[in-house]
């Protein structure tokens, strides 16, 4: 039986969201493909991020799914008559998603006294570079930025002395989309407050910073440092505090990870590759004997890893029941059974684009899944559904509300 748009965990949440670019995106992404209805407030020229990556015909890949499930509705925020059309909208919508600088939402008369005239109740997430106060509050900033001064640059980096090339970047925007997800969190906390039985009915307002989001991923780095003056230094593709746990070679060109970094693991794997002795060698028969000759225990590895091919290491490694994987490419994940057979991989048809690959519903709820309603629409393409359907506009005051440059 077909799931209906009711039986969504979010189903009859209503999110208006200024956004651009990743992070506020990012966050009502999470939230509507669990089936909240986002209504995103776009400029005439569209999202910036339409023009991100790869395209076809103009029509950015990536907006597929950066955009799915939600509503389009292009304003021009500068003119007076569609900073009104948004007031008027957040008097039907519990939560309103901005990733504006700080203070310049309230310059156009958006700020959230503004909109809690129409909405008491109103969940407002902002989300900055450096969050809405302190000293570097009207820094300028995007995710990398907050990768760098977050700490996660400098850890993401070759070990030091190894390389002169500059620091590493993840490879996806991850300071954008770890802000977005804890917005999307604390969103989720505040409807529970609001909401819930004996709740205050009381809206609140998230500062979220991406800087502060990075940060906070950041494990031991703070405390080591504070407690023993000692600053965390990249390790490359090892981790520092468990061995042996690294991404060794193999002689089609590939990278296996390997992780037997606990004492029966490790007793298992030396005796896989042939050496059992091992484990019970002192340079190796624990884990901080390991992490402080890891070196030594890489090249032993290695050597035994470069004179198979990736196939061959996988089929041996998941013998022995060793946590260990090929490093995937884009090809792998596509392929990938496990992603396949839980819906992370699926095909979707875009009416932009045609078919097109979508990467499936975090969390899995399997009571109640989120699924892809929609693919990321046209600019404005339900303009005038929502100005009608919400705000009970004719059609005649829509047509001159677009003479007028108000909306597109």
């Amino acid at each position: 039986m077909s799931q209906t748009h009711s039986e969504l965990p979010l189903a009859g949440l209503r999110v208006l969201e200024l956004g651009h670019f990743v992070a506020a995106p990012f966050c009502t992404r999470l939230l509507g493909d669990l089936g909240a209805d986002i209504i995103k407030i776009e400029p005439p020229a569209g999202d910036p991020v339409r023009k991100w990556g790869e395209s076809i015909d103009g029509n950015a890949l990536w907006w597929s799914i950066h955009g799915r499930n939600k509503r389009s509705v292009a304003l021009d925020l500068k003119r007076p008559a569609s900073r009104d059309l948004v007031l008027n909208l957040v008097e039907s919508c519990d939560v309103m998603v901005e990733n504006f600088r700080p203070g310049q939402l309230s310059r156009l008369g958006l700020g959230p006294e503004a909109l809690r005239e129409r909405r008491p109740d109103l969940v407002i997430a902002q989300i900055s570079g450096y969050g809405q106060d302190g000293p570097y509050r009207d820094r300028a900033a995007f995710g990398v930025i907050g990768e760098a001064v977050g700490g996660l640059r400098h850890l993401t980096d070759h070990v030091p002395g190894t390389s002169s090339l500059p620091p590493v970047r993840v490879g996806v925007s991850i300071g954008d989309s770890l802000a977005g997800l804890y917005a999307a969190f604390g969103i989720m906390a505040a409807l529970w407050q609001r909401d819930r039985t004996g709740g205050d009915g009381k809206g609140r307002t998230l500062d979220v910073a991406l800087t502060e989001s990075v940060f906070s991923m950041m494990e031991g780095m703070l405390p080591e440092y504070g407690t023993l003056g000692k600053i965390k230094q990249p390790t490359g593709g090892a981790i520092a505090t468990a061995a042996p746990s690294n991404a060794y070679p193999t002689n089609d060109g590939k990278w296996v990870l390997i992780a037997a970094n606990s004492e029966p693991l490790f007793s298992r794997f030396a005796a896989l590759i042939g050496q059992p002795g091992l484990a019970t060698d002192a340079r190796f028969t624990d884990n901080p004997s390991r992490v402080a000759h890891a070196a030594e225990l890489d090249r032993i590895i290695g050597l035994w890893t470069s004179a198979r091919s990736a196939a061959e290491l996988q089929e041996l490694l998941e013998g022995a029941d060793i946590p260990s994987s090929k490093v995937y490419t884009a090809a792998d994940c596509a392929t990938d059974p496990q992603y396949l057979h839980r819906g992370m991989v699926r095909e979707v048809e875009d009416p932009l684009l045609g078919s097109v690959l979508h990467s499936g519903i975090v969390p899995h709820i399997p009571e109640t899944p989120g699924r892809v309603r929609w693919t990321g629409p046209s600019i404005g393409q339900h303009t005038d559904e929502v100005l009608s359907g919400l705000l009970g506009l004719s059609a005649p005051t829509i047509q001159s509300l677009r003479s007028e440059g108000a909306i597109a």
